[in-house]
């Protein structure tokens, strides 16, 4: 496999980084030191200068998305019309619980629950339900970290990259 093969793949196995070389926000040099890639420092460095030349911008795009936020949000009986989500035994929706749901509908699909999920992890939020389909994104969160959630996942529909 050639050295720009191999750079290639090894910067294909880190998202993050790919993403950046799409922006145009690297240290070629940095990024070749990190990548595990026998070879010289500066030769990685041109070949993930060269992968970048290739590589699509990083865009956005505007999304029709209505965001909110819903308090009391807890386990309930599967098989509810009133489940926001269910999956296998277990269902959440609303209820006497100490939870918050992010309902987020319109142009919404995975690679926007994907970004959010991005958003929460660094804000320090963990969430204990998330899903996607049919136009709703779906994020649980404790009661207390809802204000937060929710202005990460507006902040995540913002980010989402054009394909």
């Amino acid at each position: 496999m050639s050295l720009a093969a191999e750079t290639r793949r090894a910067a294909d196995a880190n998202p993050f980084l790919v993403a950046a070389l799409r922006a145009g926000v690297v240290n070629y040099t940095a990024a070749a030191r990190f990548l595990e890639v026998d070879g010289e420092t500066d030769a990685i460095a041109t070949a993930l200068r060269r992968y970048a030349e290739e590589l699509s911008t990083y865009e956005t795009k505007s999304r029709d998305v209505q965001v909110r936020m819903e308090s009391g949000i807890g386990p309930i009986e599967t098989g509810t019309d009133e489940a926001l989500l269910a999956l296998g035994d277990t269902a959440v929706g609303p209820s006497s619980g100490e939870r918050t749901a992010i309902l987020a509908t319109g142009d919404v699909d995975a690679r926007v629950l994907a970004e959010a999920i991005e958003h929460l992890s660094l804000e320090g939020l963990v969430p204990n339900s998330a899903a996607v389909g049919d136009g709703v994104l779906l994020v649980v969160v404790d009661r207390l970290e809802g204000a937060n959630a929710l202005r990460a996942v507006e902040r995540a529909l913002e980010a989402v990259p054009v394909e």
